[in-house]
């Protein structure tokens, strides 16, 4: 909270930045006399407790970092400012201040920082917490069953969870801060205002999307910024790009990892589809063909592709031409679908995830083997598919069934709340893919979240946290281990 407080009385608003800096030594005041008080306390820690203290942690703390927003803006519910922080921390990047400058620059750089926050978080958590109870998508490789310890697990001293939030957290907050730096400083470099080029820098690696108003596709790095960011999406699509510690499958390269084989193919196909759709849209109204035009198009397809896969939802500046080129709309359906994927496990970003659905083609085209070849003996020779278990895809399908429930349920209440069904379904997707900005382009017309009612906004929330944390990881809190003594 002082980081937005000191931008904020540099540019001379200081009602913002006392507000900031009281609620931040008001929080830190509190935080110590907790700390004083659960000194020297000694417990039995399990693994399982890590993980209801992160649910604690992505449905309680947002109430507290809500503080200086509400501060600040003063009128507004309590409820809206509790809704942009657990959009933040989700990483969804979904708000309730529309048009952008409603906001200051230093409210816009809080809702980032808590949004980067929430990306590092999971990283961390993923190998803390996620990894050791095979959840979060390490069910598909690992031996042990989902929610539980695996074996050789069990019988851990009792500051083992505890150990491996602190060796995560010096493994990769060092990785996280030196990628945000760098991409920070190549954006600055190619034109982007300071504040401008960070928060782009934290929305891409957080995939939380979370901009200052100005998004990638008004920024004064252009297309070359763009492109960078292209590249930082990259490490959303496989935690084997900057780690190995928690990795997904065996490999001996990184070009054997399957989701990042899987992503690349689907950044490439999509958009190769898009646009012969749309040049063939051209061709139909004898359009003059423009090679620069086309070019362009292509790039801003890619760029969507890859943005919404990976769940970070920030728009290419060429997204309206690859629409508007042919004249021909192009349906919000496949951002959906792509957001429905999603990235790669133990990254930031959201949706079933990559190898899930690696694991789900395998057994399929087993299946069709089988078909062909009644008593063929299966293997596990494809390119990284070694590491699947064998009851891998049933977990797989189990957790996309969920995934589908969740979607009904949510879509369900938001309906009975007073939305149309298509606006249910797209604020259910946005939610449960941490995908807020799908909420601005994949309907026909932009869905305003400030007209929402507070009960709406609060199933929201609910769906966001069950996205972030999915749907197998919340079974397993409701499990009856979990509160056995």
């Amino acid at each position: 909270m002082y980081v937005p407080a000191a931008v904020a009385l540099a540019q001379d608003d200081h009602f913002v930045s006392r507000s900031f800096f009281y609620s931040g030594t008001l929080v830190l005041f509190a935080c110590t006399l907790i700390a004083m008080a659960i000194y020297g306390t000694q417990g039995r820690v399990r693994t399982i407790d890590n993980l209801k203290a992160l649910l604690m942690a992505l449905g309680v703390l947002p109430a507290v970092l809500a503080l200086p927003m509400y501060e600040t803006l003063g009128v507004v519910p309590y409820v809206d400012v509790y809704f942009e922080m657990v959009s933040s921390i989700t990483t969804t990047g979904m708000t309730t201040y529309e048009p952008a400058s409603m906001l200051t620059d230093a409210v816009h750089l809080w809702r980032g920082i808590v949004g980067w926050i929430g990306g590092l978080l999971m990283w961390i958590a993923a190998a803390a917490v996620l990894a050791p109870l095979s959840l979060g998508g390490f069910e598909v490789t690992a031996m042990g069953e989902p929610g539980q310890v695996s074996a050789g697990q069990g019988h851990v001293q009792r500051a083992r969870p505890m150990k491996r939030w602190s060796r995560a957290a010096r493994a990769l907050l060092p990785i996280y801060i030196g990628l945000t730096v760098a991409l920070w400083i190549m954006l600055v470099v190619l034109g982007d205002r300071p504040i401008v080029g960070l928060m782009n820098a934290m929305a891409t690696l957080s995939t939380s999307g979370i901009t200052s108003g100005v998004g990638v596709q008004d920024s004064n790095s252009g297309i070359a910024g763009e492109m960078i960011i292209f590249l930082f999406m990259l490490f959303a699509l496989s935690r084997g790009t900057f780690s190995s510690d928690t990795g997904a499958v065996r490999r001996n390269s990184l070009l054997q990892d399957p989701e990042l084989r899987l992503g690349f193919l689907i950044v490439v196909i999509v958009p190769s589809m898009l646009f012969a759709r749309h040049w063939f849209g051209a061709l139909s109204e004898d359009e003059v063909s423009d090679p620069l035009a086309a070019i362009k198009a292509l790039w801003g397809a890619m760029f969507m592709v890859m943005s919404f896969l990976t769940t970070t939802g920030v728009e290419s500046s060429e997204w309206l031409l690859a629409r508007d080129w042919s004249g021909l709309q192009t349906p919000g359906m496949i951002l959906l679908a792509l957001a429905m994927v999603g990235g790669g496990v133990a990254t930031t970003a959201g949706g079933v995830k990559l190898l899930r659905v690696y694991a789900l083609y395998v057994q399929g085209l087993g299946e069709m083997e089988r078909l062909v070849h009644p008593n063929v003996v299966l293997g596990r020779k494809r390119a990284g598919a070694r590491g699947l278990r064998r009851r891998g895809a049933v977990i797989a399908w189990v957790f996309f069934m969920l995934f589908a429930l969740s979607i009904a349920v949510v879509s369900l209440l938001l309906a009975l709340a007073g939305n149309s069904f298509e606006e249910a379904i797209i604020l259910a997707v946005s939610a449960l893919t941490t995908t807020g900005p799908l909420t601005q382009v994949a309907g026909e017309f932009p869905i305003a979240i400030s007209s929402l009612g507070a009960t709406e906004k609060l199933i929201i929330c609910a769906a966001m946290i069950v996205g972030r944390l999915e749907a197998l990881a919340v079974i397993a809190l409701i499990s009856p281990d979990l509160w056995q003594k």
